[in-house]
């Protein structure tokens, strides 16, 4: 009993060390430079206590869950020697965990609405949602494929630099020739799939396969699928842009 509850402790001081910059920097503006009272201090008093609260106990799930099941997933297909059925796992797993993404649809929605604002696109609900859902299955096939490419780069050993390297290359291409309304939003895409359930199985996936595989190094070769998450999306993205404005 004593142990259980030094060990919430623990986690609860931790999460406190880490949300205690963001607390002090906000307070110095609110209170130094812009010499503003704090307004409904008891609201965010308690708001504090739940983001804490929240995020331990986020922490602590991904310690006991997320983590060990992916790199349980991977050893064991690693195991079976089935090329196949690893990727279609990895492809699975990406385009799964991202179209349901809240962060990807609503930057989906909002690039939509600004876009028939603009007249980029027909205006009505059906063309606009239509493009909405265009474009979230866009980035989440390319979520799929980047890891995809990952776990083929874990087995292979692929050189990860050469691989960004020529993906930065081809995403400087594109963006000099796709459309200028949908380059902020491809970047953009690249960023809202990196989500708090991707990453953790993402990098336990990589680091599983790493470590079952002989002659990897999880710290050399287990880290990077996270990389290619943000990257192919960009890329698939400028090509959408591309393809829509024919």
């Amino acid at each position: 009993m004593i142990g259980s509850i030094r060990a919430v402790g623990n986690m609860l001081g931790g999460t406190a060390r880490d949300l205690t910059p963001i607390l002090l920097i906000v307070a110095f503006f609110q209170l130094v430079v812009l010499r503003q009272p704090v307004t409904g201090l008891g609201d965010i008093a308690v708001g504090f206590v739940f983001v804490l609260l929240g995020l331990a106990i986020f922490i602590r799930g991904l310690e006991m869950a997320l983590f060990p099941l992916g790199e349980v997933l991977a050893n064991t297909l690693a195991k079976r020697g089935s090329l196949l059925l690893l990727l279609t796992f990895a492809f699975a797993l990406g385009f799964g965990t991202t179209v349901a993404e809240p962060a990807l649809i609503a930057v989906s929605q909002e690039a939509t609405r600004v876009m028939a604002a603009a007249g980029v696109i027909a205006q009505g609900a059906d063309s606009t949602q239509s493009y909405a859902q265009a474009l979230r299955l866009t980035v989440a096939f390319a979520v799929g494929l980047s890891l995809v490419i990952g776990v083929l780069r874990i087995l292979k050993g692929w050189p990860i630099q050469w691989l960004i390297i020529a993906g930065y290359v081809l995403v400087l291409a594109l963006t000099a020739i796709a459309p200028r309304e949908i380059i902020g939003i491809a970047y953009d895409s690249g960023g809202v799939t990196t989500s708090t359930i991707t990453v953790p199985l993402v990098t336990a996936l990589g680091v599983g396969l790493a470590s079952v595989i002989k002659g990897r190094n999880p710290m050399v070769d287990g880290f990077g699928l996270i990389a290619f998450a943000s990257l192919v999306p960009i890329i698939f993205v400028l090509i959408f842009g591309l393809v829509v404005s024919l």
